[in-house]
């Protein structure tokens, strides 16, 4: 070919390409246009799973997040929370041992200037609301960008309720704590438009520089509080934030996702706030969150769990449970991350109210692995695949469908299964995959008249994922 000629055609084509990738990667994560179940990012389908650490990871200097993030890229994990420093926690609260969320107080980064030492205060030191931490927001802005690196999106939690006066007394937005004379009120009055006495307008302004500083972040989104069912956190002064959020960022050309926490465990959302893209819910075990809120077409997350022990595969079983019914987040509240061991292997002792650890990051990795060998946007539940249900021990199975084309089955509690299904003619392959080991444990193909057809497992522990996938009539020409 004549090399002008392929210049003319070829460079062109590369140029379009290039820009497509850069234009992909500016985008900050966003619902999937297709499917708003899901996220999309760098222009691909997304499933956000992680077991990530106590939400302290800016706030704690001591805790070296470069470790930590690396753990979660090489386990094939992609989301973290962190909280901003307006709360963090004493010595011993909640019984966590080596809390990330529990700095030395005279170290703790928060986007306030500490301007003195000071006795008789929480933080043995004063803050100055109307003057920024500037090493905070580089430290801040290196966390997001080490999290980009490694493919991690970060869920930032900008606000929380303070539980106990014990947390109160540490924050800088109290009274004891800041120079401006702000701040001499409850607890509970601290989220409220009315009642804060002068914090909403530091509140705002916080907000307002957090987002300026990182607008150009594609790995980020903005929780609103978490837990704003606990200590007095109203639904208006929420609603509130949200616009903040929504009117700092009006003249970006890029807008990030705003996610609200709502409920321990099921609520129906009655009055979905319009701005809000992500509905999580907390120890969302069984998933009943996801169907009760499916027809609001946004991603019901589960983002943080706990309390029920410490076994892996407590906390294995909720993950496939929740994504296997339509859920898009799962964020696992992971004890094993400390500031003397960011690699996730300190073994925490039996009074933790939860888990994690290395072996249950990777189980996680395979549920991610095992949605992501899906066209996952195509797919969501269907129970008209069922045929006569369940034969054998096992009697709970969950699935997402996309009807004569793609089955995605996760089963509990037995050993053995004869699955009972409904599938359209056709030929397919069929996989029995372990969620404990990530393996195959069994496969084959089925050439299937239309039907009902019964699909024998083979034996597991505890559980087992099923994955049937349609194999294409290739026609002659």
């Amino acid at each position: 070919m004549n090399k002008s000629k392929f210049f003319i055609i070829v460079l062109p084509v590369l140029l379009i390409v290039l820009a497509t990738n850069v234009q992909a990667q500016k985008y900050p994560i966003s619902l999937h246009p297709e499917n708003p179940h899901y996220f999309s990012y760098n222009g691909k389908p997304t499933v956000l799973i992680t077991s990530g650490e106590h939400y302290g990871a800016v706030i704690n200097p001591d805790f070296d997040y470069k470790i930590y993030l690396k753990v979660l890229q090489k386990d094939g994990l992609n989301m973290t929370r962190t909280m901003t420093g307006e709360y963090f926690e004493p010595v011993g609260a909640f019984n966590i041992a080596k809390n990330t969320l529990g700095p030395d107080p005279m170290k703790l980064m928060c986007p306030w200037a500490r301007v003195r030492k000071e006795e008789n205060t929480g933080t043995g030191s004063k803050f100055d609301l109307n003057q920024w931490d500037e090493s905070y927001f580089i430290r801040l802005k290196d966390f997001l960008s080490e999290a980009q690196k490694r493919g991690v999106i970060v869920e930032l939690t900008l606000f929380c309720p303070f539980y106990e006066d014990s947390q109160w007394a540490l924050s800088p937005l109290n009274s004891k704590n800041n120079t401006n004379g702000l701040g001499n009120i409850p607890r509970t009055d601290v989220y409220t438009l009315d009642k804060n006495k002068g914090l909403l307008a530091v509140q705002e302004k916080m907000v307002r520089k957090i987002v300026d500083e990182l607008k150009n972040f594609p790995n980020l989104m903005y929780e609103i509080c978490n837990e704003p069912y606990f200590g007095g956190v109203t639904i208006e002064w929420q609603n509130h934030i949200a616009q903040v959020i929504t009117d700092s960022e009006k003249s970006f050309n890029n807008k990030h996702l705003i996610t609200q926490n709502i409920a321990n465990g099921s609520q129906k959302i009655l009055k979905p706030n319009p701005l809000v893209s992500v509905f999580n819910f907390h120890y969302a075990s069984p998933p009943k969150a996801v169907a009760l809120n499916y027809g609001l077409n946004k991603v019901i997350g589960d983002n943080e769990t706990g309390f029920k022990g410490q076994k892996d595969s407590t906390y294995r079983k909720e993950a496939w449970e929740f994504i296997l019914s339509g859920g898009g987040l799962f964020n696992h509240l992971d004890y094993s991350f400390t500031t003397d061991t960011e690699d996730g292997t300190f073994s925490y002792p039996a009074t933790q109210p939860g888990g994690g650890g290395v072996t249950y990051r990777k189980q996680l990795g395979y549920l991610k692995k095992f949605i992501e060998s899906f066209n996952f946007v195509a797919m969501k539940p269907d129970t008209t695949v069922y045929s006569a249900g369940l034969t054998g021990r096992n009697k709970h199975t969950i699935f997402l469908a996309e009807h004569g084309k793609q089955y995605a089955f996760y089963m509990m509690g037995g050993n053995k299964v004869n699955l009972e299904v409904k599938l359209p003619k056709g030929n397919y392959t069929i996989g029995w995959i372990s969620p404990i080991t990530g393996k195959t444990e069994k496969k084959g193909s089925l050439n299937h008249p239309g039907g009902g057809v019964t699909l024998e497992s083979p034996d597991f522990d505890d559980d087992i994922a099923l994955r049937i996938i349609s194999i294409p009539i290739i026609r002659p020409k």
